[in-house]
């Protein structure tokens, strides 16, 4: 009878450690539109690898709108904007810009002139 029991018992085991094994490490996806600039800039930043500047809610094809995010990109040339979905926390669009935030060339320094004040 022991060993009957000693059986059953053993032949749960590997049962229980299939079924330990197969949960999968949940992911919380995002529920809801996004409701700051701080989740549109951090969507923004993982698409292109470049640092968010700003971030302003747009209407979008969608009672939730969008936001538009523009991106400044080192060490090149131009920067990006995005087009966020809310609803859906994904790139809906995305174009080259002038780096955002960079003086342009009629903001050259200041000088001064001798007789001026």
């Amino acid at each position: 009878m022991r060993s009957l029991t000693l059986g059953a018992a053993l032949a749960l085991v590997p049962a229980l450690v299939l079924s330990a094994g197969s949960t999968k490490p949940r992911r919380h996806h995002a529920t809801g539109p996004i409701s700051s600039a701080k989740e549109a800039k951090a969507i923004a930043e993982q698409e292109t690898g470049g640092h968010a500047i700003s971030a302003r809610r747009i209407p979008l094809n969608g009672a939730s709108g969008g936001w538009e995010v523009d991106l400044r990109m080192p060490n090149e040339e131009r920067g990006w904007r995005c087009i966020i979905d809310s609803d859906t926390h994904m790139v809906h669009s995305k174009a080259r810009i002038d780096q955002p935030g960079a003086k342009s060339k009629a903001d050259g320094s200041v000088r001064m002139i001798k007789g001026s004040r």
